[in-house]
């Protein structure tokens, strides 16, 4: 009852504070993360959204060790998706998964077709499809759903996602607003819980208030315990929000 109570007052204060931003995407930022488990730095990642012209758009993410990690692991992963948008849908087109510097180098994609409501995945050699369901998204595309969401006033419940060659369902519980401390400063957040069917993975995301819900941290939790942690480290974009970003030597 208590959590009800609290997701009613958070849609009421979203939509009040929101409804000018209804019909617009996010804007276009760039963005970079570095990555903890047990309080110590292994990775950073970078993120981008971007125009690519002809109604089409670019999300982009690319992650590489760091550190004491990267003199035994050279690891490089690189997730983007190309989509358009479909008011009110974000429709997936292209998704692409390169890992390499690993163990085994792995490579995904993904061709959503639209017109044929088929979907067809390649994983290295193997290939087949299945069909594609309304308002799916892709692994990484469902975090701009996300942004916008938000901005509209809707509290996020679940989306479709097209993960590991199957059709899965990522569910949301909304836990609250908080404050995040970062390098950009402190941050106010809303703070959410995700958890994917069929996985006894969590993840928690903080998504920032005044920089259109773009999640500033995120900890996912395995099924063995171990925890990973995403904190913003630099930021560029969102227009007149630059005066937030700290200054580079």
């Amino acid at each position: 009852m208590l959590l009800k109570r609290r997701q009613f007052i958070l849609y009421i204060w979203l939509f009040s504070q929101n409804c000018l931003a209804a019909d617009r995407l996010p804007d276009f930022f760039e963005a970079t993360y570095t990555l903890h488990s047990r309080e110590a730095q292994f990775a950073e990642m970078n993120r981008s959204f971007v125009a690519a012209g002809n109604g089409k758009y670019i999300f982009r993410s690319e992650t590489r060790t760091t550190g004491f990690m990267s003199l035994f692991r050279k690891d490089r992963i690189i997730e983007e998706s190309q989509w358009s948008e479909h008011e009110p849908q974000l429709r997936p087109e292209h998704y692409t998964y390169q890992h390499t510097g690993g163990k085994k180098d792995r490579f995904v994609d993904i061709v959503f077709d639209w017109d044929k409501n088929r979907i067809t995945n390649q994983v290295g050699d193997s290939v087949w499809s299945m069909p594609l369901q309304p308002e799916i998204l892709d692994k990484l595309l469902y975090q701009l759903a996300i942004m916008r969401d938000l901005q509209r006033g809707r509290l996020p419940q679940s989306y479709t996602i097209a993960d590991g060659g199957k059709i899965k369902s990522y569910e949301f519980e909304v836990l609250g607003e908080e404050s995040v401390q970062t390098p950009l400063g402190a941050l106010q957040t809303i703070k959410l819980a995700r958890y994917k069917s069929g996985s006894k993975d969590k993840t928690l995301l903080w998504c920032a208030i005044n920089l259109e819900y773009l999640p500033i941290k995120v900890e996912n939790t395995e099924k063995d315990g171990q925890v990973t942690t995403a904190l913003i480290k630099t930021l560029k974009g969102f227009g007149d929000r630059d005066n937030l970003l700290p200054q580079q030597p």
